[in-house]
C-alpha cells in the first residue's frame, strides 16, 4: 500500500524534471518505431519492484497492440496507483493556481480532472480532440525524438500511459501518465498552443540535418517544455515541464531570467536531469505566441 507523503516533507522531494524524450537527437535515428521500451536502469525507482515492473510491462502491450485510429485501450490502474495520482495533485493544483498562465489555467478548466483518479487517455484524447482537433495515442515507453515530434503534425501526440513508482510521487526520470495529461494534454486543449505544436512537427519534417534539429529541439525545450511569460507584472509558466511538478514551478522563481530569443535559445545547452538555471521569458503570451509562431513557419 501507498504511504502518503507529508505535505511538510514535500519541499524536498518536489524534484520532476524535464522531458527525456527531447534529449538525445540523432539524424541518423530510425524514424520507423513509435514504440520502443526503455528498459528500466538499475538506479530507477521500481527496478527492484517486480510487481510495478509487471504493472508496466502489461500498460506497455496495450500500447503494442494498438493501431492509430482505433479506440484506446483503458489503462487498468490499481488503487495504490489512483493514490500517488492524488498526491500528486494535492501539490500541484494550489502550484499552478499560483504559477500557470492564464492559457492553461483556462485549458485546464475545460478538462476538470478529478483529483481522485488517474484519467484515462482515451477521455482525455476525445476532450482535446473537440477543442483542437489534437488526439492522444498510447506508446509503450520513449520514441526517438524524431518520430515523437513530427507526429505532432498531424495533431497527434504519443502518450505514455504508465505512472511514476509510489516510493516517488514528485519525482520521475521518464515522462509518466501525469507529465503526459497534465502537462502535454492541457496545453493541446489551447488552440493556440496546440497550433504551435503542429508548427513545430512540420518544421521537423522539414530538418533533415542533425545539427539543425538539434537546435529546434532546443528552442522546444526552451518553450513548450519550459516556456514562462510575464502576467500582471508576475512570471508564469505555459512549458508542460514546469506545469506538470510542482517543484519545477516553485524553482522556476529561482531561474535567470532571460528575454524570450528563440535564436538564442536554439543555441543554450541544457541539462533536464536538474531544474532549470535558465528559462526564456516572453512579456506576455501574445508576444510568445506571434514570435514562436513566425519562427516556426520561417524555419527551413
Amino acid at each position: 500500500m501507498t504511504t502518503p507523503i507529508e505535505p511538510a516533507t514535500w519541499q524536498s522531494v518536489l524534484s520532476d524534471h524535464g522531458d527525456m524524450r527531447i534529449v538525445a537527437v540523432d539524424g541518423d535515428e530510425a524514424v520507423a518505431d513509435r514504440n520502443a521500451i526503455v528498459q528500466l536502469d538499475p538506479d530507477h525507482p521500481g527496478f527492484r519492484d517486480q510487481h510495478y515492473r509487471r504493472r508496466r510491462n502489461r500498460i506497455a502491450q496495450l500500447a503494442i497492440n494498438y493501431r492509430s485510429g482505433d479506440p484506446i485501450p483503458e489503462a487498468p490502474y490499481t488503487a495504490d496507483e489512483h493514490r500517488v495520482w492524488q498526491t500528486i495533485w494535492q501539490a500541484l493544483r494550489p502550484a499552478q493556481q499560483k504559477a500557470a498562465c492564464a492559457e492553461y489555467l483556462a485549458a485546464l478548466q475545460l478538462l476538470n480532472f478529478s483529483d481522485e483518479r488517474i484519467p484515462q487517455l482515451r477521455e482525455v484524447s476525445e476532450q482535446v480532440q473537440a477543442i483542437s482537433g489534437f488526439r492522444l495515442e498510447p506508446v509503450a515507453g520513449l520514441v526517438q525524438p524524431k518520430v515523437f515530434l513530427e507526429n505532432l503534425a498531424d495533431g497527434v501526440f504519443l502518450c505514455t500511459q504508465y505512472i511514476r513508482h509510489h516510493s516517488t510521487p514528485f519525482y520521475t526520470p521518464e515522462p509518466d501518465v501525469v507529465h503526459e495529461i497534465v502537462g502535454h494534454g492541457v496545453t493541446l486543449a489551447s488552440a493556440r498552443l496546440a497550433e504551435l505544436n503542429r508548427l513545430f512537427g512540420n518544421a521537423v519534417r522539414r530538418t533533415h540535418h542533425a545539427a539543425a534539429l538539434e537546435s529546434l529541439s532546443r528552442v522546444y525545450w526552451f518553450t513548450i517544455e519550459f516556456g514562462v511569460v510575464r502576467e500582471d507584472g508576475l512570471v508564469k509558466a505555459y512549458g508542460t515541464g514546469l506545469l506538470s511538478s510542482a517543484g519545477e514551478l516553485e524553482e522556476m522563481h529561482r531561474a535567470e531570467l532571460r528575454p524570450l530569443d528563440l535564436e538564442a535559445a536554439a543555441r543554450e545547452k541544457y541539462d533536464p536531469t536538474h531544474f532549470q538555471p535558465v528559462l526564456f521569458c516572453a512579456d506576455s503570451f501574445d508576444e510568445m505566441y506571434a514570435s514562436l509562431k513566425s519562427f516556426l513557419m520561417n524555419w527551413t
